[in-house]
């Protein structure tokens, strides 16, 4: 079977130029190109391209989808088990995240009460979205190494992590220069030089640029409360300024 690239769009859902940019970049290339132009698809290609969909899910990189797929040591049938595995863990986490927003809507209705630590269930900062682009600007071993370190302290640092935002996350519509305000982002300063490096006062300043800078790190922290994630720009200014 042999399709056009609208065609292919019209059954998958991926757009035309979506289509055209995966050529473009050689991840996705169809077996014929015609003499007027017209890519046509084989179903070696609409293969190719479920596994790519499948990585993309997954929140892989197209850099990294690339390399997968380009390695010959790449088989189709070991990477489809080891996307099942990774579609499973990632559906119990969305049904304990359903269930924590089930939860919430009756505690907010007065049916039942939940902890604060209640309210955070299903929530997985483990994944790292950066981490592609950490291993493209640092190399593989550095990252490696970085992850080796958080793995050993387990889900206890999770929690404190946790902890820490819901406080920040109390306090986010207050002076962030208030004592209350720069104690508990000394907390989370805390936190980072014991648990994920050295971070001198300047970095740390620079760090809380950064969660507004990037709207992915100010989507990530702003779950706990809107408007967070500036707050602790602030917060981290102040406290590099006065220490």
């Amino acid at each position: 079977m042999a399709m056009k690239v609208k065609e292919v769009s019209q059954m998958t859902g991926v757009s035309v130029r979506t289509l055209h940019h995966y050529d473009d970049i050689g991840l996705l290339v169809p077996d014929v190109l015609t003499e007027a132009g017209y890519r046509i698809y084989s179903e070696e290609n609409l293969a190719t391209l479920q596994q790519i969909l499948f990585f993309r899910e997954l929140g892989f990189s197209l850099k990294k989808i690339k390399e997968l797929l380009s390695s010959p040591s790449f088989d189709r049938q070991e990477a489809f088990e080891m996307q099942r595995k990774m579609l499973i863990a990632k559906r119990q986490q969305l049904d304990e995240m359903i269930d924590t927003i089930e939860k919430t809507i009756r505690h907010e209705k007065g049916e039942l009460r939940m902890t604060n630590e209640e309210k955070f269930q299903g929530f997985d900062f483990s994944t790292n979205p950066y981490e592609q682009e950490a291993r493209d600007r640092w190399g593989d071993k550095a990252v490696d190494e970085s992850k080796k370190k958080v793995a050993q302290f387990g889900p206890e640092v999770q929690e404190e992590m946790n902890r820490i935002y819901f406080n920040l996350a109390e306090l986010r519509h207050t002076d962030p220069k208030s004592e209350k305000a720069q104690v508990a982002i000394k907390d989370w300063f805390d936190m980072l030089n014991n648990n994920f490096g050295t971070y001198s006062l300047e970095a740390f300043a620079g760090l809380g640029e950064m969660y507004v800078a990037d709207e992915r790190f100010t989507k990530n922290i702003d779950q706990f409360g809107e408007g967070l994630a500036e707050f602790m720009r602030d917060a981290m200014k102040t406290f590099a300024e006065n220490n």
